[in-house]
């Protein structure tokens, strides 16, 4: 096998590794905004389980890039895959442990009845799930317009939030006894749209590799 071989399978490795990691990120999304819904308790000891696989998945990811860049001294588009691989590996990791905190709000509510059947929070679930999705399609495909749709539905996330502390506020102020659930929910809705922002960085590192300079997409 020639270097160049050598390369491409370890470059090929990098991908198949984000894509895991991706696909794992976005269960943990689903099921920790599930656990929340349902009350359900075990769903979220689950998640909170499941994020040492993700962690051990960026570490993997950090040996391989390394080890490339270290044997191989990739130059140009090369150098520029595998950085992008660091930073998008960085972000779904953060993205990992935001579901965890999501899991955890669920275990502080424990079997209290929530205030008020969840709506807004499962549709910027659903949004920050294709989000990471597309994001790493966009990635393994070199996919520019479709990372630069991440701006798009990144709005929509801001726009839900905004809706949700409006409504959370109402409730705390018509019902003080609803303040410390109604403030877990308000953290909830702030750990997504943060999500949505390391899947809009994701697709700015997608640009970047692309057209070799970095956007901002909400610019």
């Amino acid at each position: 096998m020639t270097k160049r071989q050598n390369f491409d399978s370890s470059l090929n490795e990098l991908r198949k590794e984000l894509i895991d990691m991706g696909g794992k990120v976005e269960q943990a999304i689903v099921k920790s905004v599930q656990s929340l819904k349902d009350g359900n308790l075990d769903l979220a000891r689950e998640v909170i389980a499941g994020d040492a696989l993700v962690n051990a998945i960026e570490e993997h990811i950090d040996d391989i890039g390394t080890r490339l860049i270290a044997t191989q001294q990739p130059v140009a588009k090369d150098l520029r895959r595998i950085l992008i691989a660091f930073r998008m590996a960085s972000d779904l990791e953060r993205m990992a442990d935001l579901a965890v905190d999501i899991a955890k709000v669920t275990l502080r509510i424990g079997e209290e009845p929530l205030i008020k059947p969840l709506v807004d929070i499962p549709r910027m679930a659903e949004i920050v799930q294709k989000m990471t999705r597309d994001s790493i399609e966009s990635y393994v495909n070199e996919n520019v317009d479709l990372a630069y749709r991440m701006a798009k539905m990144d709005d929509d996330v801001d726009h839900l939030h905004s809706q949700i502390l409006r409504e959370l506020f109402v409730f705390m102020v018509d019902n003080p006894k609803t303040v410390n659930q109604s403030l877990l929910i308000c953290f909830v809705s702030r750990y997504l749209e943060r999500m949505a922002d390391h899947a809009t960085n994701i697709g700015e590192s997608v640009v970047y590799l692309v057209k070799g300079k970095r956007p901002d997409l909400n610019a």
